[in-house]
């Protein structure tokens, strides 16, 4: 099939290698302008537009494609260039613009959005580290027809996968942008056959998953052990949890559940600091035995190489 692509992320770039590998033709690629980013904060290109450029398939990154916006005339030429370029159907993950409804017209067969939830649980921006958080035992990928709500569209696959008790969002980004790289494939071959029906979504059981803020990384001792392991779990790698001991902010990697004796310990007191054990703390129900962590400007240490150079026994997190 003939496809404009949309999506900036590694999680995109999994699935528009996905459908050139399969020999539709990507006529047409949209992406974020490129960002400042690393210490020199000079401009990178998305991981979308590298591929690309690579591979030679025409980009373009409008800032806006929001007619009634604040960049009117962007939207307006991004609008012409979808309508001149031949295409049969908009593929649509993780892109970061919204695509309004005078967007979603233009393709003949509409917009097929990669979403990594099971919709309608976890519309939104961030439905991976929310799962986690929540603590879900599963989560999958939906391929769904966009239309102008918030990923309130019908679904057109949808596939499960199960939640291990140790994945981080890292892990679980990389697992989930293979099956949807693999799902849309396949649903554009059922498109093509004519045997690729729509049921609408249910609004029951429909929840929002927010944007991760970098506020949310910092830890509150006085929540449940088993609270702030999925909350480390879910901000792995991004934000990255944190926490403050003895006026230095470390990023906390890998913990595990620890039992303890209940209101023996005030939240965020260390229990323990030792090679053997790690670095044990106190919640407000349970402990956290920490075993991966980090200080600014230095490497992500196990706990036994951490404490060699930054002792901690005795102290507590802020």
């Amino acid at each position: 099939m003939k496809i404009i692509f949309a999506g900036t992320s590694e999680f995109a770039t999994v699935a528009l290698q996905a459908l050139n590998d399969a020999g539709h033709d990507i006529r047409l690629v949209l992406t974020q302008p490129d960002r400042p980013a690393g210490r020199g904060m000079q401009l990178h290109a998305s991981p979308v537009k590298q591929f690309a450029m690579a591979n030679q398939i025409p980009v373009t990154q409008p800032v806006s494609l929001r007619l009634n916006g604040k960049y009117p005339d962007v939207a307006k030429k991004a609008h012409a260039l979808l309508k001149a370029t031949p295409h049969d159907i908009m593929v649509v993950t993780a892109y970061g613009l919204i695509l309004p409804t005078s967007v979603l017209t233009i393709p003949p067969h509409g917009c097929l959005n990669i979403h990594g939830s099971l919709l309608p649980r976890w519309r939104g921006a961030a439905p991976i580290h929310r799962a986690i958080e929540a603590g879900d035992t599963n989560t999958g990928i939906t391929i769904m027809q966009m239309d102008p709500g918030l990923d309130t569209g019908a679904i057109l696959l949808i596939e499960t996968l199960q939640l291990e008790a140790s994945d981080t969002t890292g892990f679980l980004h990389d697992k989930m942008a293979k099956l949807g790289g693999e799902m849309i494939v396949e649903a554009l071959r059922r498109l093509e056959q004519g045997n690729l029906p729509a049921t609408p979504q249910p609004e029951q059981g429909a929840t929002y998953a927010a944007k991760i803020s970098k506020e949310e990384a910092a830890l509150d001792f006085t929540l449940k052990a088993e609270v702030l392991e999925r909350k480390i779990r879910a901000f792995n790698p991004f934000p990255a949890a944190s926490a403050t001991f003895a006026g230095t902010t470390l990023k906390l990697w890998q913990v595990e559940l620890v039992a303890t004796s209940e209101g023996k310990h005030k939240p965020g007191s260390i229990i323990s600091a030792d090679p053997q054990d790690g670095v044990i703390v106190a919640c407000g129900s349970g402990a956290l035995r920490i075993t991966e962590l980090q200080k600014p400007g230095g490497k992500r240490l196990p706990a036994a190489e951490f404490l060699r150079a930054f002792p901690m026994w005795g102290g507590q997190f802020d």
